[in-house]
C-alpha cells in the first residue's frame, strides 16, 4: 500500500475544495478547545437588578457603603481566594450599585467539582443577579472541620470588597456543599453567619446533628432526594431536627411547589424540606424556589 502523509491530503483537498479542509479539521480543532478549556472560568450570565421595584431588597440600605469604599469590581471576578487559598468567583447584577448593600448567596461546592462545575451544576447566576442579589462560588476543600470554618470566612472577605449586608449572607450548596452549608448554621464559632441555609443532598442526618445545640431560630431550606442511596433519608431526619430547634408546629404543611413546611415556628421562621427523586450526583434543580426562599427574606 502507497504511504500517504498530511501534505498528500492537503493537496487533494487543495485541488477539489478547500470546504473540505474546513470539515477535515474543524472536529480537530474544537476537541482540541475543549480539552484545553473545559475547566477555565466562563463569562457567567448575569442579570439586572431592578433597584426601583425591589426597594426592599436592595435600596433600603441605599448609601449604606461610602462611594468608592469597596474596590470588587462589577460584573464576575474570578479567582479570588480565602487566607488558606480557597478560590471562589464573586458574581454582581450587571447594574451593580456599590452604595447599596446586597444580600449575598454563597454557594459551597460538592467533593470533585471547583467554583466553576459548581456553578455550571447549579445554573444559580442568572436568577440570583436578576433577583438582587451578589453570588459566590468556592472551591471544594476536603471537608474537616478547619476547611469548614475556613470556608466560613469567605463572605467576610467578600463584604471587604463588595457593599453586602451581613444580615442578609445565605448559604447553599450540594452534597459537601450542602454539608458545609448546614455545618456553618450550627458550629459554634460560625453560627451567627448564616441568615438562612438551603443545603442540598446535605450528608448530616439525626445522629450527626445529635451532639450539636440549635443555633437560634433560623430559616431553613432542606432539599433531598428519595432516591439519594448515598446519604438515604437523611433529609426528612436534619430538616426535623431543624424544625424541633425552631420550635415550629411538629405537622408540616404541603406547599404549593411540592415542599413540605413547618411554620409556628419561633421569631416567624420556617423549615421546607423539598423531597426529589435524582441520583445523589443530580443538583435537585428548584433554583426558582431557592431564589424565592431567600428573596422573601431578604425583605424583611
Amino acid at each position: 500500500m502507497a504511504n500517504i502523509n498530511l501534505k498528500d491530503i492537503l493537496n487533494y483537498f487543495n485541488r477539489h475544495n478547500n470546504l473540505l479542509i474546513v470539515i477535515f479539521f474543524l472536529p480537530i480543532i474544537l476537541t482540541l478547545v475543549v480539552f484545553f478549556f473545559q475547566d477555565d472560568d466562563e463569562i457567567s450570565h448575569l442579570g439586572m437588578a431592578d433597584y426601583q421595584r425591589n426597594p426592599n431588597l436592595v435600596s433600603r440600605n441605599q448609601n449604606k457603603c461610602q462611594a468608592n469604599s469597596r474596590p470588587g469590581d462589577v460584573g464576575s471576578t474570578y479567582g479570588e481566594a480565602s487566607k488558606e487559598g480557597i478560590k471562589y468567583n464573586v458574581h454582581t447584577p450587571q447594574n451593580y450599585n456599590p452604595t447599596y448593600a446586597h444580600p449575598l448567596i454563597m454557594v459551597y461546592a460538592p467533593a470533585g467539582a471547583n467554583r466553576s462545575k459548581s456553578e455550571k451544576m447549579t445554573g444559580l447566576t442568572y436568577s440570583a443577579t436578576s433577583a438582587g442579589f451578589v453570588i459566590t462560588y468556592a472551591d471544594h476543600p476536603e471537608l474537616s472541620t478547619t476547611t469548614t470554618v475556613e470556608l466560613g470566612t469567605i463572605p467576610g472577605l467578600i463584604e471587604k470588597k463588595w457593599c453586602i449586608d451581613d444580615q442578609r449572607i445565605y448559604l447553599t450548596g450540594h452534597s459537601d456543599g450542602g454539608t458545609a452549608s448546614m455545618a456553618l448554621a450550627f458550629m459554634s464559632g460560625t453560627k451567627h453567619i448564616p441568615s438562612a441555609i438551603a443545603p442540598s443532598a446535605a450528608g448530616i442526618n439525626d445522629q450527626g446533628l445529635k451532639g450539636h445545640s440549635c443555633p437560634g431560630p433560623l430559616p431553613v431550606m432542606v432539599m433531598h432526594s428519595a432516591k439519594d442511596r448515598l446519604f438515604p433519608g437523611y433529609g426528612i431526619e436534619s430538616s426535623s431536627w431543624w424544625a424541633a430547634c425552631n420550635n415550629c408546629d411538629p405537622i408540616p404543611d404541603k406547599l404549593d411547589n411540592g415542599c413540605i413546611v413547618y411554620s409556628g415556628c419561633d421569631k416567624g421562621v420556617e423549615t421546607w424540606y423539598c423531597e426529589g427523586n435524582k441520583s445523589h450526583s443530580k443538583w435537585p434543580g428548584l433554583n426558582k424556589e431557592i431564589i424565592q426562599f431567600f428573596t422573601a427574606l431578604a425583605k424583611k
